[in-house]
């Protein structure tokens, strides 16, 4: 009663057939080993996000106590976000852009200022 070789062939190929879609379903289905890996890549983002955020919010919670606390970061707050000044103090302020396009990126004039100031 044994098998011949053709009659196990097809059988081999049957249950092959019958691993393989296990195997794909495993890997591609609904709840597959993909959709799993998504789902880590995901929760790894979350979890890069959560860290942040906590990052984030233990500075912001350093800051309210030196804003409650500290007289001199509340004043350096004032000037930098109120722009105040005490008094007798003057500021002064300088427009780089303007700097540049009168000089050469390294401070050097430019040829065409020098050209300008040799033209009598």
């Amino acid at each position: 009663m044994g098998l011949n070789r053709k009659e196990f062939l097809k059988i081999f190929c049957i249950v092959l057939l019958f691993v393989g879609l296990i195997v794909a379903w495993l890997a591609f289905g609904d709840r597959g080993f993909i959709h799993l890996y998504r789902m880590e890549k995901e929760r790894q983002a979350y979890l890069e996000r959560i860290r942040i955020l906590e990052e984030e919010n233990q500075n912001l919670l350093e800051q309210i106590n030196r804003l409650r606390s500290d007289e001199e970061y509340i004043e350096s707050e004032a000037r930098k976000e109120l722009g105040l000044l005490r008094e007798n103090e003057v500021i002064y302020r300088f427009d780089r852009d303007a700097d540049k396009t009168e000089q050469g990126w390294n401070g050097e004039t430019s040829s065409s200022e020098k050209a300008e100031e040799k033209q009598p």
